[in-house]
């Protein structure tokens, strides 16, 4: 199996459970407001606004309102055994959110889908795990999605809007604006395996850089996007970063070899140097890569396996980076030659190679451009344009 093509639909390491029994029906697509509608990729996919599946999200109003059952009961009746709430489907959280739909976990928190009865608006609400370290880590979120909003004014900078906050039985809750999918299941559901249409890329490149413009502002890092992390709308044709449960100021770079998810992960944390905005630029050129190609760019199983992808990529890392990186010695030697460890086929056991990588052996320029035999002249300079990026 080559690294290079694992495919973006196949990647779970952080996947969650969110609306896992929606099958679309299936018609061709004739909206003409709809940014994938000249792509072959996606005819006789419908949009999810266009005709509901039977087994998509319920409905509100098929899920009447419930008193949870532990309502007069101590508060750790409420959460389960690792401090997520036990949320009922009709429950209505601060006497305003009617519950009707579990969206997903994650390490932090889980996420409901709710209807505001105040503004008969839909909403998701990110309930946060009822622990110190993860009440401090959503109020870190919180105070940084509130820096963002106040730079962003009219919401132009494409960064997922917080309506307000509140407690609830302990937890912190975050209220969102609701929409309809991620990337990840825009690949799955339109792109599968070959990518979406250089023009869907393109307009989806200015808005993401729109949001590192104001993280940029506000002096944030997002430290964790990847496609799971930007959310789309029902129209496909605007995405809001989200999930800024790993964001920090600027100034708190502290080296950590696992910040970012590892496909994302830029060469400088896996290296142990300081690190500033840049990671967010890498991490959303990964993206972008995928979303075009349908494959993960850098498909390592570790650290050490990321940073030998990335020299196939790009050549070797000068020796004058390598010196000021705190975790060089784990992935280099004296000479700074490349320690490359896999795992022995007959043994079973790690083995450490020294490799010695000059110059790329995998032409980026080349993979991306061996699409263009069907392309219009239009998508074409569109496309070399990309691979100039």
């Amino acid at each position: 199996e080559n690294d290079s093509d694992m495919f973006a639909a196949d990647y779970k390491e952080t996947t969650n459970d969110r609306n896992e029994n929606y099958q679309p029906n299936k018609f061709k697509v004739n909206d003409e407001f709809d940014m994938f509608a000249d792509d072959d990729t996606f005819v006789n996919v419908t949009s999810p606004e266009n005709k509901k599946s039977t087994k998509s999200i319920p409905d509100v109003k098929s899920v009447p309102i419930v008193v949870h059952e532990h309502a007069t009961g101590l508060v750790d009746n409420y959460d389960d055994a690792d401090g997520y709430y036990r949320v009922l489907l009709g429950e209505i959280l601060d006497n305003r959110y009617h519950v009707y739909s579990h969206l997903g976990k994650g390490v932090f928190s889980s996420v409901v889908k709710a209807r505001d009865t105040k503004t008969e608006e839909d909403v998701a609400i990110k309930i946060i795990r009822n622990n110190d370290t993860m009440y401090r880590a959503g109020m870190k979120e919180l105070n940084i999605l509130k820096r963002l909003m106040a730079a962003d004014p009219e919401n132009k900078k494409h960064v997922i809007r917080l309506y307000r906050h509140f407690e609830h039985k302990g937890h912190l809750c975050l209220v969102f604006e609701s929409l309809s999918m991620n990337l990840r299941e825009v690949l799955k559901r339109f792109g599968k395996d070959v990518g979406i249409n250089i023009k869907a890329v393109r307009i989806y490149a200015q808005q993401l850089f729109l949001s590192l413009s104001l993280l940029t502002k506000c002096n944030a890092l997002h430290a964790d996007i990847k496609p799971d992390n930007i959310l789309v709308s029902e129209s496909k044709n605007t995405l809001k970063m989200c999930d800024l449960g790993s964001a920090s100021d600027a100034s708190e770079n502290e080296i950590t070899p696992y910040l970012v998810s590892r496909f994302y992960r830029a060469p400088e944390i896996i290296i142990g140097l300081p690190y500033d905005f840049a990671l967010d630029m890498w991490s959303v050129g990964c993206t972008l890569y995928e979303l075009y190609t349908g494959k993960i760019l850098f498909p390592g199983r570790s650290n050490n396996q990321m940073l030998k992808l990335m020299m196939e990529l790009k050549g070797k890392f000068s020796n004058k980076t390598l010196r000021k990186g705190q975790f060089t010695k784990q992935h280099f030697d004296d000479d700074f030659n490349f320690l490359y460890h896999e795992t022995d086929r007959i043994s079973n056991k790690e083995v450490i190679k020294v490799i010695v990588i000059t110059k790329p052996v995998r032409d980026l320029k080349t993979r991306l451009l061996s699409k263009t035999s069907h392309m219009t002249d239009e998508e074409l300079r569109l496309l070399t344009s990309f691979v100039d990026l």
